[in-house]
């Protein structure tokens, strides 16, 4: 069984100790092993992306643009590859772990914009004879820790971005599926990167310790649940360091008595059961105003869940695979337990769901509850699994409030033909995403992506021009040539730009 290893300096590196089984989600097979990084390894990691940030920042921009073009096109050429790879470790879809890649590409293009993004302010004049200017400069080496449920796309919110900015970087991505993280790695090093500007390590809570411990890393930026966010936030802030710490979400969408209920549905089958509801904007509360619209979504959307076409991602086709692991399989089984005992009406059950000739794999089929209420646990809480859940509510306000109350914050979405109802929704929602009749209001990369509340810990978003602002520190220089005949007299006054 072969050894998935780390790549430091640009080699791939086995490290010593201990090792973790990747499994096959559709199968519940071992297929692979993944190195755990030690500290030492972690520390070799470090030394490497040390060394080579001098000449790296050195570099002009528009040569680090270069290898981004480079690298965004062996992303495209191997599309397949990345495509199966995540697939087999994950569970999803070929088609959506595809979708997944475009949208990290699009980071790398915008990282490709260097030249552009990184230019500071200037203005002459400022004084007599004083010029001002502003640039942005590199922090130095900075890590990133990702999350399982998309190996691709959030790396490449992270390092391409952070790297075109003139930062050396360490990624620890998740063990659960790293070998598609690893490969696309391996490219951006065949598109011309520097060995040392990015390393990858394998691991656990002890590698991700040793990057909040060590004082070399100057930002973490992380996404996962909120308890570990709120972990390696508070743990990082109080060693100086920039956080930016995505959390978890409870995303909720609200649909009026006006809305679409056709399209609607057809984007609420998307929004909850794709990638098997592991995402962190998967829409997983429906907020009816009134009974009208959720006696009527109910009875257009059940067909459809139980009309889910489920199998092993790597066959084409599909609607859903498995879940990531056994663990998150018997989690969601678990919280559907309990929403029967809660008293929500279970109207479609997905507990139980085999797919022939796979008995083993990490199954659950679409699951639906009706009349759910917010004391109840599968309302307060992320399932991270294929699990619907409605509310009935009497109002525009009693849904906005509903939404309000939640701890999370990360995105949501009305579905509506009322402008009014819309922008009231948008200015009122305290959330940090939102879409109007949009399921997954996800920015676009030249934006930035990020939640409120519980949902993010940190000042800033994660990429676009947040993204920029995370990387590097603003320099501001004032800059004056006082004639060399002249002499001038010692002011004692503060000093104006109309002195």
């Amino acid at each position: 069984m072969s050894t998935i290893q780390h790549l430091i300096h640009g080699e791939l590196v086995t490290g010593e100790g201990r090792t973790a089984d990747v499994f096959n989600p559709a199968t519940g097979e071992s297929t692979r092993k993944v190195a755990l990084a030690s500290r030492a390894t972690v520390q070799q990691a470090i030394d490497s992306a040390k060394a080579a940030f001098p000449a790296w920042r050195n570099t002009p921009p528009a040569k680090r643009a270069q290898v981004m073009f480079r690298f965004k096109q062996l992303l495209e050429q191997n599309e397949a590859e990345i495509s199966r790879l995540i697939s087999e470790e994950h569970g999803k879809t070929l088609e959506d772990a595809a979708g997944e890649l475009k949208r990290g590409i699009e980071n790398v293009e915008y990282a490709s914009a260097a030249p552009e993004i990184l230019k500071g302010e200037y203005t002459r004049n400022v004084g007599p004879n004083i010029d001002a200017w502003s640039d942005f400069q590199p922090l130095g080496v900075v890590a990133g820790i990702t999350p399982f449920n998309f190996p691709a796309m959030v790396p490449l919110w992270m390092y391409p971005l952070a790297i075109a900015c003139g930062n050396c970087f360490i990624l620890k991505p998740s063990e659960r599926d790293p070998s598609s993280t690893l490969l696309i790695a391996e490219l951006l090093h065949q598109a011309g990167l520097p060995k040392g500007v990015l390393n990858v390590v394998h691991g656990d809570k002890e590698a991700v310790d040793a990057l909040i411990e060590a004082p070399e890393v100057k930002a973490i930026s992380f996404v996962g649940s909120t308890p570990i966010a709120e972990y390696i936030y508070a743990e990082g802030t109080k060693r100086g360091k920039r956080v930016q710490a995505l959390g978890g979400a409870k995303n909720h969408a609200v649909l009026m008595p006006d809305a679409d209920l056709d399209n609607a549905v057809s984007a609420l089958m998307g929004a909850a059961y794709g990638s098997c509801g592991e995402r962190c904007m998967a829409i997983s509360v429906a907020v009816c105003v009134g009974d009208q619209i959720a006696d009527a979504l109910v009875q257009k959307i059940v067909p459809q869940i139980k009309g889910l076409k489920i199998g092993a991602g790597t066959n084409c086709g599909l609607d859903m695979g498995p879940l990531v692991t056994a663990a998150a399989r018997d989690k969601v089984v678990g919280y559907i337990d309990d929403g029967v005992a809660a008293g929500a009406e279970l109207v479609v059950d997905g507990r139980g769901y085999r797919v022939a000739g796979h008995e083993d794999g990490y199954f659950v089929g679409g699951t639906l509850f009706d009349r759910v209420t917010a004391d109840m646990r599968i309302y307060q809480e992320e399932i991270f699994g294929p699990v619907l859940c409605i509310v009935r509510v009497g109002s525009l306000e009693e849904a906005m409030q509903l939404i309000n109350d939640h701890e999370y914050g990360n995105g949501t979405c009305i579905f509506t033909r009322d402008g009014e109802a819309a922008r009231l929704f948008c200015d009122e929602i305290e959330v940090g995403m939102v879409g109007v009749n949009v399921p997954l209001p996800v920015p676009v990369s030249y934006h930035s992506f990020g939640g409120w509340k519980r949902s993010l810990f940190g000042d800033l978003h994660a990429y676009g021009p947040d993204g920029v602002r995370f990387y590097t520190r603003r320099k501001a220089i004032t800059q004056r040539w006082p004639q060399r005949a002249s002499h001038e007299a010692a002011q004692f006054a503060f000093p104006s730009n109309n002195s």
